[in-house]
């Protein structure tokens, strides 16, 4: 092994290597495969203090100073230190294939041991934590890269451990590697949409991160099939349960008994929809408490009348005067933030169909301004919802503008609509959304 920039960055204590100083990189010089690996698996214990950041270098080479430009990064970090307002936050966390297909969720916790494995081959990359598979990337016939990764190709090279800054301390041990034939043939699937791949891959670049928090396992749909294709897309999924009457869980004993066996995902959230305005009187804080965030939206109340109206059932549904029936709507919108402990608001602005095509002009100035500082004075995240395409632009403009935190929902009813995002990924360009203007539980 041999370290570039910064030697005394590394050092060995009771077997361990860690380490901890200015940047540099400790590359293997050995005569395993001539140090030039193509197809390899690769495997090492790890361990990280908190705010620390590190990487392992997969196909690159020998450079004096710098960050390698050559070869793939797999990304290890487990937390970000405090930093001031407006300071650089790194979201690419454990696992990501640095800056091509990120993981926006830590799989793994600071100061615990973990197993970091990294299986390339042919054109497939996969990252693998205490063996359970978190990232993957094949590569297309022709891969987009930002002009400063345009060496963040597959090839063959050796292998680097990286020392990032004084700040962060990393230990390893237990560091193997398994050449593999040269001939295996490529086991995954790339994302051969150019134009899409290269959306994705820009914005895991620049950091901004893709979560679609609201994910539903349904129509079919099975934990392993959502996971791998938020894999595909490099997106990090909220996989979320319908609770309140009528709903999967109708009440706590219920959602007791699911989440006394719900077996948690390290690359997933866990998220609870909270529907109806009576789930407060259903479910207790503890049960409440098990989930990583809580959404809901205004699509069930009341009206002035006392008619509980689910807002997406016609029959279920009076409008009546499109302006009293938008004044009452508006009015439970601000109840519902004000009153209900949630995290975000989905489905936002939803209007029966009845009026759905008057959207532009019953959204009013006035009632997108109402709707918004209510969000900001109770600081509950807006969603960007995929499948009714809903808030307008116009809206989120004037959300980004006050403050307001984002969020990305495919509300999917099925495996067949659960697609990429593609309203949201058309939002954050229309609207110039940055990673800053992004809620993440």
């Amino acid at each position: 092994w041999k370290a570039a920039e910064n030697p005394d960055s590394w050092s060995i204590e009771n077997g361990v290597l860690m380490t901890n100083g200015p940047r540099s990189h400790l590359f293997y010089v050995g005569n395993v495969q001539g140090a030039n690996f193509k197809n390899l698996e690769f495997s090492a214990d790890v361990m990280t203090t908190p705010g620390s950041n590190s990487g392992i270098y997969l196909h690159t080479e020998y450079q004096e100073s710098g960050w390698p430009r050559k070869g793939y990064e797999m990304q290890i970090i487990n937390s970000n230190p405090e930093v001031e307002p407006g300071e650089y936050i790194e979201r690419k966390m454990t696992g990501s294939i640095y800056a091509v297909r990120n993981v926006w969720k830590a799989p793994v916790s600071d100061n615990e041991w973990f197993n970091y494995r990294i299986k390339i081959q042919g054109k497939t990359i996969q990252t693998f934590l205490n063996n359970v598979l978190i990232a993957e990337y094949t590569e297309s016939s022709h891969p987009w890269r930002p002009s400063e990764l345009k060496g963040r190709l597959l090839s063959s090279g050796t292998i680097a451990l990286q020392g990032h800054d004084p700040n962060s301390r990393v230990y390893f041990k237990d560091i193997r590697v398994r050449p593999l034939p040269d001939d295996l043939p490529t086991p995954g699937v790339a994302l051969e949409n150019g134009e899409l791949d290269s959306v994705l891959t820009s914005l895991a670049a620049n950091n901004f991160p893709l979560l679609d928090l609201h994910v539903h396992l349904k129509g079919g749909l099975t934990i392993d099939q959502a996971l791998a294709r938020a894999r595909l897309y490099g997106f990090t999924y909220g996989i979320a349960y319908n609770c309140g009457l009528g709903m999967t869980f109708e009440n706590d004993s219920l959602l007791q008994n699911f989440l006394s066996t719900y077996q948690p995902q390290p690359a997933a959230f866990l998220a609870m929809q909270a529907e109806g305005r009576e789930w407060l009187d259903i479910f207790s804080e503890t049960s409440i408490s098990e989930f990583d965030y809580i959404f809901t939206d205004a699509m069930t109340w009341s009206n002035d009348k006392g008619k509980r109206m689910r807002l997406w059932v016609p029959e279920e549904t009076t409008v009546g005067d499109p302006d009293h029936f938008m004044e009452m709507l508006v009015k439970s919108i601000e109840n519902i933030l004000k009153n209900e402990p949630i995290d975000i608001y989905v489905n936002p602005t939803f209007l029966p169909a009845e009026i759905s095509s008057r959207y532009d002009e019953l959204w009013t100035s006035e009632r997108m301004e109402r709707v918004i500082n209510a969000l900001v004075e109770n600081k509950v995240a807006l969603e960007i919802n995929d499948r009714y395409k809903i808030p307008s632009a116009v809206f989120i403009s004037k959300a980004k503008k006050a403050g307001v935190k984002f969020t990305f929902g495919t509300n999917n009813g099925s495996q067949d609509d659960l697609g990429h995002l593609d309203y949201c990924l058309k939002m954050i360009q229309e609207c110039g959304l940055k990673s800053q203007d992004v809620w993440l539980p």
